[in-house]
């Protein structure tokens, strides 16, 4: 099994986002999951890559071409996939993954996030999806999300396709739970595209 982890490659995070990223690599590599992600050495991708480096972890970094420069990619990946565009990079990890992991991060991480989000509500994958919401980061965009259902831009069941973890424990606790609740996808996705016309 491999999860798929999204955050940041900032280099001037609280430590306290890094002691979670890290935590949530080592904790894969004890679990025996391998870990895919960006391939980057520093911000919380570089901290997840360190975790699950020194437990001995599986790690599969996959990265754009043009990213290839001193300090930009973590050395001990198992493996290093290079891909031509950014969009190639998110269907390969993608591909490679049996669940997601969204951590703290900026734009690269948002569109990672909703775009798996939103691949999901379409009914492309059934996979797990959790935020770990490290130090309340996520609680804005959570409130949008809410703010979008309020003003019926979106369905309640949308926010069904993802939970949220305050700590690495409880979001692998959501992962086991949604992987339990796998085949319950479908009735989301089915609550969620009730406007379709018949036979879409």
């Amino acid at each position: 099994m491999r999860i798929c982890v999204y955050g940041a490659s900032s280099m001037t995070l609280d430590k306290v986002y890094l002691d979670d990223a890290f935590l949530m690599g080592k904790t894969l590599a004890q679990r025996g999951i391998g870990m895919v992600y960006g391939a980057g050495a520093t911000g919380v991708m570089g901290a997840a890559a360190r975790g699950a480096a020194s437990a001995g972890g599986e790690i599969v970094g996959v990265s754009p071409e043009f990213f290839q420069a001193d300090g930009v990619l973590f050395s001990g990946c198992t493996q290093t996939i290079f891909t031509s565009t950014m969009r190639e990079r998110k269907q390969k990890m993608e591909d490679l993954s049996d669940a997601f992991f969204v951590l703290p991060g900026g734009p690269g991480t948002f569109d990672e996030f909703f775009e798996i989000f939103t691949l999901k509500q379409l009914g492309r994958h059934f996979k797990p999806i959790v935020i770990l919401n490290t130090n309340g980061y996520y609680n804005s965009l959570l409130a949008f999300l809410q703010y979008a259902i309020r003003e019926k831009f979106s369905k309640p069941a949308t926010m069904e396709l993802f939970s949220v973890a305050r700590t690495v424990d409880e979001a692998f606790a959501q992962m086991t739970i949604q992987q339990k609740e796998h085949y319950e996808g479908l009735r989301a996705y089915k609550a969620v595209r009730s406007d379709l016309p018949e036979g879409q």
